[in-house]
Formats: structure tokens, sequence, C-alpha cells
């Protein structure tokens, strides 16, 4: 694990020693996804921009929602967006066109004058300061896409070649930390799932390695080991 730098320190890195920092950061939220916030934190300030959410959309359904969320965003416009303007959002059908990993900006997909004169600009973003926003696709299926979008504010100014650049660096990374804890998210269920099945027998149940330890007993198992002497855990390896 990458030792933990806070943000300030980090911040006043050379660009590639926090790019290594991030990285690092970033794997480690597959085990924890607590850690997402800190890390998108990093990475809002990496690439350049005022807020960052990873979030998940359904054409199909219409609806979609906020993983995790770093920067000054109000919650109010967070939620606002999924109840209402994620069916005005220029972004929703081009996301399924769009190459995974690719950065695109607001004006990838209209020209400002035209970009200014929608309602989710006007109601949505305009209000919050919004000026452009940086999107990346991290997944895609048939009818529903995760990504990644830094918002930009006037102070931050409109994407550039620079910020691309920069989230050409992260975001394959990002991919991979969210597809990892993914995997381990549902290998976690399935464990439990079995787990339950097993502790609903009543008959002891011993899973045992081939040199005798033990590696699970379901519940009837455990109170033979503790109220029979027919067996026992010795050393962490079932005996007779």
């Amino acid at each position: 694990m990458v030792q933990e730098v806070g943000l300030r320190a980090w911040a006043a890195m050379h660009e590639t020693e926090r790019l290594s920092v991030l990285i690092g950061d970033i794997y480690d939220t597959a085990l924890d996804p607590a850690r997402w916030v800190p890390v998108l934190g990093k990475t809002r300030e990496f690439i350049g921009g005022w807020a960052i959410a990873l979030s998940w959309k359904d054409a199909v359904a219409k609806r979609g929602g906020c993983y995790f969320t770093e920067g000054d965003q109000d919650p109010f416009y967070r939620q606002v967006y999924f109840d209402k303007y994620i069916k005005l959002d220029p972004f929703t059908m081009t996301q399924f066109v769009v190459d995974v990993e690719e950065p695109k900006s607001f004006l990838d997909v209209l020209p400002h004058a035209e970009l200014v004169q929608t309602r989710i600009y006007k109601e949505w973003a305009q209000p919050q300061g919004v000026v452009d926003a940086l999107m990346c696709l991290i997944d895609r299926s048939v009818t529903s896409v995760g990504f990644m979008v830094v918002f930009r504010n006037e102070r931050d100014g409109f994407v550039d070649d620079a910020t691309r650049r920069r989230a050409r660096l992260v975001i394959p990374h990002i991919r991979r930390a969210t597809l990892i804890g993914k995997v381990v998210d549902l290998r976690k269920a399935e464990a439990a799932s079995f787990a339950d099945t097993l502790d609903g027998i009543d008959a002891g149940m011993f899973l045992v390695d081939p040199t005798g330890r033990l590696v699970h007993a379901n519940a009837a198992g455990h109170a033979m080991l503790t109220e029979t002497d027919v067996l026992r855990a010795t050393g962490g390896h079932l005996a007779l």
C-alpha cells in the first residue's frame, strides 16, 4: 500500500510523484471502497476541476446515481440531476457511442453557443458556475454506463489539451480498480451465500484442505467442536 499522503502535501509534489502516489491509492480502493472519496479529491486536483463524481446511468430506466463524489457541489444539484435533468443531458446518449477511457468535454458534444441555450445549462450548470466538464467512461453495457465526471467552473476554465492528457494518465487505473472492486464484492457475496447455505444444514459439515487444515465449519460443525469430544481443532487442523 502506498503511504497515505495528505491532499495539501500531495499537491505540492512534482507531477510524476503525484501520479505515482495517486495510482497506488486508486488500487487501494478495490479492497476498501471507503477510500474513494479522498482518492477522488486527489484525482480532481491532479486533472484540474471544481468537483468530481463516479456515477452510473441506465438509459432504459432513465435513472442513475452517484457512487462517490468529492468537491464543493451542492448535494441538491447532485440529486436533482438524476431526478430531473439526466433526461436533458446531451451526454446521456453520447456515452453509448464514445470510446471507453476517452475523455470528452461538453464542447465535444455541443458548440458553446448551443450549449448555453440548453435548459440543463441554464437551470443546472450555470447556477453552479459550471462552464465545462470532462467525462470519461469507465464501464459500459448494452443499456448502462459507468463514468467519471470532473466539473470545471469559471476559475478552471474550459477543458483543454493539458486537462485531457492528465485524465488519460489516471482513467485506465480508475477503470481497473472499479472492475476489480466489483469482482471482489461478487466473491464476497458468493462466499456469504455459500456460508449461509451450509449453516442451514443440521448436520455438522467441515471443509478442510489436503493437509487437514480447517477452512470452514458450519454452525452445527462449530457446535460439535465446542460441545463434544469427538472432534477438535488443534493448531487450525481438524482432528479426531
